[in-house]
């Protein structure tokens, strides 16, 4: 009897001994992916069990992490050809634009009867739209392809936004829209001067062209500096604003015929400040709002 108990309390403790292994190995798996997860690293999982199992289970988790890691690297890849392509497209179109914006500037100064002076008007709307949208590429590919120097300095929020304001004036008296701006106390944020004001104008210029009303700008400070458009849109209802900010999403026709990325700028810029930008529609409201880091 005593030998029986004896071979029983062995194997248990050997069972326990085998559990215990089995929990180390397991630990040190788990600890693998940690370490994985926090270095970004490619590195495989490496280690013979002495449990099957968990060795079929190694080898289907290195599996799992080598398709992924090709499926990024091909993501990789497709998102490095969309910049070229973008890059591409922008320059191969600004130089026949270049001569088509210059010979209507030669009919211009020739003699035209009143109707063929509209219809040359129209092609010059028309055309300075397109060089509109090849420029928002060209930025936009820039700012994809490069690593722009950022030149962070302690700026007045306030008084950029008013400069800027004050530069189009003309341009929210030519299509009639009303501009509603308090200067308040001077907000100071840690950012890059020109890439906030591009920031800034892209905000002007999406408000002027997509606004059904007053256009309304903000500059507050919380805990970050604050910026804020608010304008009136028609049918609110079919903006989408969590894809507001994506490439070339378009929420109504006239954003579309711009391509939609204006926007994405704009969200481009302040995240390479350590900012952000949201937008939130209240009723027929559109408000974007970004934020930047306070100057200390």
């Amino acid at each position: 009897m005593a030998y029986l108990v004896g071979i029983l309390i062995t194997i248990i403790i050997l069972l326990l001994g085998y559990i215990g292994v089995i929990e180390m190995q397991i630990r040190s798996m788990s600890e693998q992916l940690e370490r994985r997860l926090k270095a970004h690293t490619r590195q495989n999982m490496s280690m013979q069990l002495v449990n099957k199992n968990l060795n079929q289970l190694v080898i289907c988790i290195n599996k799992c992490l080598k398709t992924e890691e090709n499926l990024r690297l091909k993501s990789m890849q497709e998102e490095k050809q969309f910049k070229e392509m973008i890059a591409n497209i922008s320059h191969d179109l600004r130089t026949p634009l270049t001569a088509i914006q210059g010979y209507q500037q030669l009919l211009e100064k020739g003699e035209l009867s009143e109707e063929q002076r509209k219809r040359l008007a129209v092609a010059r709307k028309h055309s300075e739209e397109l060089k509109g949208l090849i420029d928002h590429f060209f930025e936009y590919a820039y700012l994809l392809n490069t690593q722009p120097e950022i030149k962070l300095k302690r700026i007045n929020l306030t008084g950029l936004v008013t400069d800027c304001l004050i530069a189009s004036i003309t341009s929210f008296e030519e299509v009639g829209k009303p501009l509603e701006f308090e200067e308040t106390a001077p907000v100071y944020v840690e950012a890059d001067e020109e890439m906030v004001t591009r920031i800034v104008q892209n905000l002007i210029r999406n408000s002027v062209q997509h606004s059904a009303g007053t256009i309304k700008v903000e500059v507050l400070s919380n805990k970050e500096g604050i910026l804020r458009f608010i304008n009136p849109v028609r049918e609110p209802e079919k903006i989408d604003v969590q894809r507001l900010f994506e490439r070339f999403y378009s929420g109504d026709e006239a954003r579309s015929r711009m391509g939609g990325l204006g926007l994405s700028i704009v969200k481009l810029l302040a995240e390479q400040m350590k900012g952000n930008v949201t937008a939130e529609i209240k009723g027929d409201l559109l408000e974007i709002k970004v934020t930047l880091p306070l100057a200390q």
